[in-house]
């Protein structure tokens, strides 16, 4: 909605798969120390590597070393990029801000909420995983109340599409009328 109103967006999980496609270094290193993960034409077995990390901290752990410092670099690139092309306000949309401490290099940050069943939901018909693989990725990140305690704009998501869309737009109107 952000990016149909005008503002551009850079989407950390876009941005994460390009960093692991064929050829990549992060896709060299993830082989290295996760066997197995990779498919017979050379991509990312995507299911694999989430079976391995969503179930111990410290695989993704191990993981977020090697690719979160690539995506880092990628949208700092980007973000460079628009504010060469007189762009004065852009949007950095991933799940894992607050986690990683983020927030401190923004000026602002923007959490959308929902109940956890609703995410579960959402995240059963987005990715095609199990409920309990679900689960466990809502589990690993911190909750929605700890992400509040450093937001600037909370959009509660547990309503309708209109409730969602007046909710933005209102928030586009901010960030231009601040920009």
């Amino acid at each position: 909605m952000l990016a149909a109103g005008g503002i551009p967006v850079i989407d950390a999980d876009l941005v994460a798969r390009e960093v692991v496609e064929p050829g990549k270094p992060a896709l060299r290193d993830i082989a290295a120390r996760f066997p197995g993960v990779l498919r017979r034409d050379g991509s990312l077995d995507r299911k694999a590597l989430a079976a391995l990390v969503f179930a111990d901290a410290g695989e993704r752990a191990a993981l977020n070393a090697i690719v979160h410092p690539r995506i880092a670099e990628e949208v700092a690139n980007r973000m460079a990029a628009l504010a060469q092309a007189g762009q004065r306000v852009a949007v950095y949309e991933a799940a894992l801000i607050v986690e990683n401490g983020l927030q401190r290099d923004l000026d602002g940050l923007i959490l959308v909420t929902a109940p956890p069943e609703a995410q579960i939901a959402r995240t059963l018909l987005r990715d095609g995983t199990s409920e309990s693989e679900a689960r466990a990725r809502i589990a690993s990140q911190l909750s929605a109340e700890e992400k509040a305690r450093h937001a600037t704009v909370v959009i509660d998501n547990s309503g309708s599409e209109a409730n969602l869309s007046a909710q933005v737009q209102r928030l586009i109107a901010r960030l231009r009328q601040e920009s």
